[in-house]
């Protein structure tokens, strides 16, 4: 019966409506509180919320781009002219494009036996015993042959290889700098896609083709040229020009679409920031490079020029961000805003109850004891029980 009764209950508990009981409370200290939080709240959904984020809007992050590059400029090396198709990989452009500043270079390189490079773990060797025929090792240059010999015009010895000779650490010529690339260009055209909104932009004005040709990119003065110079992009990069011609280095080009539909499309503008990607402080694994050959012929003997260039790569990133003004993000806002004005209510409570010198008196007040029943219920058509007012003034000047 006792299970039975507690489910009755529960039952008929469950159709009851409750509602909050209002009591004013008259004092000065705990209203400017009620007041002040009230004030951040709405401060804050609306100038940061609503103003600052747009809650109102809904957005897309995750548009759909493309991307072209293309570098111009022409500079001296020593006595040969380089243009891009000499020193711009790849040549075809994308998203991703590099330029050599400074190269090594190995000359006449053929296939053939020679000493490997002291350097390389276990090459350095007394007699033929110290040197294991076939051995390769993975650091080194190519397979042992198991002779141990003169490392070129020097004194001492290591084991013997067969592999592209002479080696690149002995042979190796250091070119000089093309420090006059600092004034090449890149140009960098972005196309972007939106298609929740459906809109697409790009970074240039289709109509003003001939203008490219004489522009460079300034945000306020000409912000469709994206035209940048080498020189000013590491500057943006916190990066000297001269470092990077020595050890090379990879640059982010970061291009920013934060576009607000609720305006004309045409406001929608990139913004361009510049970061270097590589870890300059750890040397080991810092700069940028890589190694190319070039092959030819001489007598019916394969010869090849063995490149490693140095340089610059630009690593072009799109990000982009749009809005546009929706009913459901504006509603859901609103509530979240107004249900969050409940907090000040909560906290005034909290500090009525626990600080307040009468916080007893406000405790009986607010919560009512209807645990225990009547004495002499009245059973009558209209059976109406009152445990109090549904609206209480609490004054300092009023005995409670």
């Amino acid at each position: 019966m006792g299970c039975l009764a507690f489910f009755k209950d529960f039952f008929l508990g469950f159709w009851d409506y409750e509602t909050p009981k209002v009591m004013v409370v008259k004092d000065r200290k705990l209203g400017v509180i009620y007041r002040a939080v009230q004030l951040l709240v709405i401060t804050y959904f609306i100038w940061h919320v609503f103003i600052s984020q747009k809650a109102y809007q809904e957005t897309e992050t995750r548009p759909e781009s493309s991307v072209y590059t293309k570098m111009r400029g022409v500079a001296m090396m020593g006595d040969s002219v380089q243009d891009t198709t000499e020193y711009v990989r790849p040549s075809e452009g994308g998203d991703v494009i590099s330029t050599i500043l400074r190269r090594e270079v190995t000359h006449d390189q053929t296939q053939g036996t020679c000493a490997e490079h002291y350097s390389v773990a276990n090459a350095n060797c007394t007699n033929d015993s110290d040197c294991t025929q076939g051995e390769t090792d993975f650091d080194g240059h190519g397979q042992r042959t198991g002779r141990c010999i003169p490392y070129y015009n020097y004194t001492f010895k290591t084991c013997e290889i067969k592999t592209w000779c002479p080696i690149e650490e002995y042979a190796a010529v250091r070119e000089p700098a093309m420090e006059k690339a600092i004034n090449f260009t890149v140009f960098i055209k972005n196309s972007i896609h939106f298609p929740k909104f459906k809109v697409l932009r790009g970074n240039i004005k289709p109509n003003k083709p001939k203008k490219l040709l004489r522009c460079h990119y300034h945000p306020v003065t000409n912000p469709y040229c994206p035209v940048f110079r080498l020189g000013f992009i590491a500057a943006q990069a916190r990066e000297k020009f001269s470092e990077l011609c020595r050890t090379g280095g990879i640059i982010g080009v970061f291009i920013n679409w934060k576009c607000d539909f609720d305006k004309d499309p045409s406001e929608c503008r990139p913004t361009y920031s510049f970061r270097r990607l590589d870890m300059r402080k750890n040397l080991p694994s810092s700069g940028y490079y890589y190694r190319f050959a070039k092959y030819y012929h001489k007598d019916g003997v394969e010869y090849r020029t063995l490149i490693k260039a140095y340089g610059i790569r630009l690593d072009v990133i799109v990000q982009g961000y749009a809005g546009r003004f929706s009913l459901i993000p504006t509603i859901i806002s609103i509530v979240t805003a107004m249900t969050s004005v409940g907090i000040c209510s909560i906290i005034c409570d909290w500090i009525m109850l626990t600080f307040i010198d009468k916080n007893e008196v406000f405790s009986e007040m607010k919560f009512d004891d209807v645990s225990k029943k009547p004495s002499q219920p009245i059973t009558t058509d209209l059976t109406l029980t009152s445990y109090g007012s549904t609206h209480s003034d609490l004054s300092d000047g009023v005995p409670l």
